[in-house]
């Protein structure tokens, strides 16, 4: 069951999508809500927690997005957090709209998200329903890909809730053909995640976010 993570003032919702990416750091420092893989169950699963939060009028003050993430660019095992979330499965071209544009939303293709952490590299997150690998990396117009964020931002929008999106690249420099190409790096991101995680709590209490 997922908690709230309380630091000094401010309360933290993070959310992750499968458990091989939680890992031991991560565990001693907060209890996510598991959303699921892909868009739809992680929208699903966030609007549901959000919807019951703002019931008992205990929205978290952010949400925090984390887990792995694919790359052709970036360097394996490193975390980076994402300044903008767009949406690679919408395609609406045949009737005018640009790529990535949901049709009669007033949405930008690429969502700029709020806050960053400083001294944590950026990079653009693609969100879809598919597992990026090879030469598919070629049509994707950002650094990283995942398969829940967009999803989870959309959801953020509809409560009012900031949302910050951590990943660390599990996997892209080459072709995935098994389950291990995924989780080797597993232990690393969580360790490196679990920093993160540190850096983020050091600047909230510091109210340089937030």
């Amino acid at each position: 069951m997922y908690a709230l993570k309380q630091v000094g003032t401010k309360s933290i919702l993070f959310v992750m999508a499968a458990e091989p990416e939680y890992g031991t750091q991560l565990k001693q420092i907060f209890s996510p809500l598991m959303c699921g893989v892909g868009p739809v169950e992680s929208a699903v699963e966030v609007t549901h927690a959000l919807a019951e939060l703002s019931l008992r009028n205990d929205l978290p003050d952010v949400l925090v997005s984390l887990g792995s993430a694919g790359s052709s660019t970036l360097k394996q095992a490193e975390v980076y957090q994402a300044t903008s979330v767009s949406y690679r499965d919408m395609d609406a071209s045949p009737l005018g709209f640009e790529k990535g544009k949901t049709p009669f939303l007033d949405l930008p293709v690429e969502n700029v998200l709020p806050f960053l952490i400083p001294g944590v590299p950026t990079a653009r997150l693609s969100t879809g329903a598919n597992i990026v690998s090879g030469d598919a990396y070629k049509d994707i117009d950002a650094e990283m890909v995942d398969m829940e964020s967009f999803a989870i931002l959309r959801s953020c929008m509809k409560f009012d809730v900031p949302m910050v999106a951590l990943r660390g690249i599990s996997d892209g420099k080459e072709e995935l053909k098994k389950m291990t190409d995924w989780t080797e790096y597993l232990d690393t991101i969580d360790q490196k995640l679990a920093q993160t995680v540190e850096k983020l709590f050091k600047v909230i209490m510091s109210g340089e976010i937030l």
